[in-house]
């Protein structure tokens, strides 16, 4: 990527057209600082300058490491040659990190962009640059959007050298790889990929690297920028990359054999690949005993399918399949919709599109007063359009179900393409009944078989069907049953001993 710079010019000798070169480059902004020194090396005094951006550095560590040992430096013998004198003065007096020399202004302008401190000597064509970098940054704090009630209660933040630390912590091996690669012509976003060494399938991260050095764009600004130019099929409603702010679930996820791309300047980072199934699971679900997880999983899972068909099986019995129906129940729903003057699927669009408004209300309200505007709207609304006799009171019952089922998806971006395929599955039963339905999920079945995610089916270990890795799709067998990582993503397949049994027999 370039920088501001076109083209990149060598630097001149002379101090000042250098800094005035650079303060161009910067349009004269007002945060960009200059501070000039008179450093003495044997028996003469240079000019030197120090280049920094207001706020992207610590000014602490800049005056501590940088100004004060240049103002104190001794003259010696050894520096008879003007230039080897000041080379050496240099990476003997600062103490901040490494130095690193620089020969353009296009590299000294991206120093000074991403942090560093520009070191200008009068007299000579070469630069010095040091890491100074110390931006105001969010603390660690727990999970916003993927809580758990046992498990650890911290997150990623917007620093990637924050997350970076994070994962560490998690998994303290020298086989832990980062690769480092800058997207975005105006932004030069760091992006981190990580992957674990033996672990990871080579393939896999090969696609990636190569999927990451074909985006050409001006801008990174969150990881969802890099989710939509990488994923493998884009016209899809379902999502083919995991996105997380729990370092636990990226861990777990370089564990079985996942890549996991980071971006600077957000707290969630992407794992690939996945299949459908990881949207469904919680990193709770290995925190607890493994029958209290199988179960809570089991509701995970009818709640998505609540989610998605519940409204549009409403539609069509009570549409074209009243037979379906015991007396009792028909004779009472038929009560209720007497003085409804629009049929079930009109109805249930109204419905389901009111509720959408309220959800999104409540998010972008302020944060005081959000829960409470959706929870009374919901409230206030679903009881005046019953006693005005818009709806049946067993319409505001299915679709406020039908919320509540889609608020048990973990996965956020699932949970939405269960919205979206929803609307899709109620003109289906509005139109053709059960079979509209049974026609909408034969489509989407085989819609989600076609899928992959780097390589992955979306469906496996269920298509194709793959008995090893079924122990932990549906239910959660015993860690000390869950010898195997999931063999198509690693070739590294025992994650322990083969010959593993249950500690607890003697």
């Amino acid at each position: 990527m370039t920088s501001s710079l076109q083209p990149a010019l060598p630097l001149a000798t002379d101090l000042h057209t250098n800094i005035s070169r650079l303060r161009e480059a910067l349009g004269d902004s007002p945060d960009f600082i200059t501070r000039l020194l008179d450093v003495q090396v044997t028996q003469d005094h240079l000019s030197v300058a120090l280049l920094y951006i207001d706020g992207l550095v610590q000014s602490e560590s800049i005056h501590k490491h940088l100004i004060e040992p240049l103002l104190n430096v001794q003259a010696t013998e050894q520096t008879s040659e003007q230039y080897c004198g000041v080379h050496e003065i240099l990476q003997q007096t600062i103490s901040v990190g490494e130095i690193y020399e620089a020969k353009y202004d296009s590299e000294l302008l991206n120093a000074i962009l991403e942090g560093s401190t520009v070191i200008l000597i009068d007299g000579f064509d070469e630069a010095f640059f040091a890491c100074t970098n110390g931006w105001e940054k969010r603390a660690i704090e727990e999970p916003q959007s993927q809580t758990v009630i046992r498990g650890p209660k911290e997150s990623f933040t917007e620093d990637i050298r924050t997350n970076l630390t994070l994962l560490r912590r998690k998994i303290k091996s020298a086989d832990l790889r980062f690769e480092s690669m800058k997207i975005g012509r105006y932004t030069r976003t760091e992006i981190i990929l990580a992957y674990l060494d033996g672990v990871s399938n080579e393939k896999v991260l090969n696609e990636a690297r190569r999927r990451l050095k074909l985006i050409d764009t001006d801008s990174i600004l969150e990881s969802a920028y890099i989710e939509e130019f990488i994923e493998d099929k884009g016209y899809t409603p379902f999502p083919t990359m995991l996105n997380t702010e729990r370092p636990d679930t990226a861990a777990a996820g370089l564990l079985e054999g996942q890549i996991i791309i980071m971006v600077d300047g957000t707290p969630f980072a992407l794992m690939a690949p996945v299949s459908f199934f990881k949207f469904l699971q919680s990193s709770e679900d290995y925190y607890q005993r493994y029958d209290i997880a199988s179960f809570v999983r089991l509701i995970r899972y009818a709640s998505f399918f609540v989610s998605m068909l519940l409204p549009s099986l409403y539609i069509a019995i009570t549409t074209f399949h009243q037979e379906m129906l015991p007396t009792t129940l028909l004779i009472s729903l038929a009560a209720q919709r007497e003085g409804v003057p629009f049929p079930a699927l009109v109805e249930a669009f109204l419905m389901e599109i009111t509720f959408e408004v309220l959800r999104e209300a409540g998010v972008r309200m302020p944060r005081v007063v959000g829960p409470a505007i959706s929870i009374v709207g919901a409230l206030v609304l679903g009881q005046a359009a019953v006693q005005a006799g818009l709806v049946s009171a067993a319409m505001v019952i299915v679709v406020s179900f039908t919320a509540i089922s889609n608020f048990v998806t973990p996965a956020i971006n699932l949970a939405v393409a269960a919205r979206l395929i929803r609307f899709m599955l109620m003109l289906l039963a509005g139109l053709l009944g059960l079979f509209g339905i049974l026609f909408g999920c034969m489509f989407i079945l085989i819609h989600m078989c076609s899928i992959k995610s780097f390589g992955l089916p979306y469906m496996a270990p269920i298509s194709p069907f793959i008995p090893s890795n079924v122990k932990d799709i549906f239910i959660r067998l015993p860690w000390w049953k869950l010898i195997t990582r999931p063999l198509v993503l690693t070739k590294n397949v025992y994650r322990q001993r083969p010959t593993a049994k249950n500690p607890k027999k003697k």
